[in-house]
């Protein structure tokens, strides 16, 4: 799927000029098709005509809460290169990645070569970009999408070309995210917005949330439950997991909101 495209792939990013008629043949075929998996080859292919033929959709917030969720998604909706995701997760990139921060803050899209010029980004954010590129994901545009009761989606086009010209195929490409945006919404189940999922919190894990939320350090925690101190932060990592949550503090805030501890 990764090198699918509308008829056939481009042999550079300038393609073919965007027309105007591909947008409506998008929303009459998205339409007709009752799959997220098929949906999203769609969106592929007819983003593969302008040179983007990497892409992914995602959420990154949950219910009415503005939590920030895992940035890259789980198949079938991205096809960035298999190792850069692996990378991506193991480096937990998405707690430095800037995309991810201008995803959530900026209210249109937005280009990631301008992060570089617009904003001051620390050298691990650099390394995120950086790193990126050096995976194929050489130029990209990510389109934030707002729903109700502030939910976040977005979906993210990158090109492998060192010549694309993402300025020029921003319009068509934030259009076909939209479009893909609302085809999703019309074949998935609305959701509960009332409802929160049961986090499966261990006794041990619940047991070192409390020790944390009273201010106790790790080597601190483990003497009290005579764990080690890097059990503790074993289960810690697995509650910050579990929840959601960007760091342990954040972790605690949302236990006491959901009353686990």
């Amino acid at each position: 799927m990764d090198d699918q495209s509308h008829g056939q792939m481009p042999l550079s990013s300038r393609g073919r000029e965007s027309r105007g008629p591909d947008l409506f043949s998008f929303v009459e075929c998205a339409t007709q098709t009752r799959s997220i998996k098929a949906l999203f080859e769609l969106l592929v292919s007819f983003a593969s005509n302008e040179g983007f033929n990497k892409v992914a959709y995602g959420a990154l917030t949950c219910s009415n809460e503005r939590r920030l969720l895992d940035y890259l998604p789980p198949p079938p909706t991205i096809n960035f290169p298999s190792d850069w995701c692996q990378r991506y997760a193991e480096q937990e990139y998405r707690a430095i990645d800037p995309v991810v921060r201008r995803t959530a803050m900026l209210p249109r899209p937005f280009l990631w070569d301008d992060l570089t010029n617009k904003y001051k980004l620390q050298p691990r954010e650099l390394r995120v970009l950086h790193e990126a590129r050096e995976a194929g994901l050489k130029h990209g545009i990510s389109v934030p999408l707002f729903g109700s009761q502030g939910r976040l989606a977005f979906v993210s086009f990158a090109s492998p070309f060192d010549d694309a010209d993402p300025q020029h195929r921003m319009a068509h490409l934030a259009t076909l995210a939209s479009a893909f945006h609302n085809a999703v919404a019309q074949i998935t189940p609305p959701v509960d917005e009332g409802f929160e999922p049961d986090i499966p919190l261990t006794e041990r894990e619940t047991e070192c949330l409390y020790w944390v939320a009273e201010g106790k350090s790790a080597w601190v925690i483990g003497r009290l439950v005579d764990v080690s101190e890097n059990t503790v932060n074993f289960h810690m990592k697995n509650v910050v997991r579990k929840l959601g949550a960007a760091n342990r503090t954040n972790a605690v805030h949302k236990a006491t909101r959901r009353r686990l501890i």
